[in-house]
């Protein structure tokens, strides 16, 4: 998507980080890149305006459900590994995948 205009920030920049922009989740500075290139250009305006719907729709639905404490700290946990650098597994070792044979599995 781009509206065919230059921009000191391409179309392509923005649109891949969208979600960090809604989430603020990017330095200030970036954040105020953001915010100019969506006053110059109407069609990532539109595509900003239209998840940031979709985000309050998701919230306001889906908002009050209660998160299951082992789900909360096996994704603690990987945020942990993350940070500390450390690899993370491509799957939960502690649950058996139903797809693998119990052989497989020891």
């Amino acid at each position: 998507m781009s509206c065919g205009e230059p921009h000191e920030t391409d179309c392509s920049e923005v649109l891949d980080h969208l979600y960090e922009f809604l989430d603020r989740e990017m330095p200030e500075g970036d954040c105020t890149k953001f915010e100019v290139h969506f006053e110059e250009c109407s069609p990532c305006l539109e595509k900003y305006g239209l998840e940031q719907a979709v985000k309050k729709l998701v919230k306001r639905c889906c908002g009050q459900d209660d998160v299951p404490t082992d789900l909360r700290s096996k994704v603690m946990g990987r945020i942990d590994l993350i940070r500390a650098g450390e690899a993370v597994p491509d799957h939960d070792v502690t649950v058996q995948d139903p797809d693998r044979s119990a052989t497989a599995a020891e």
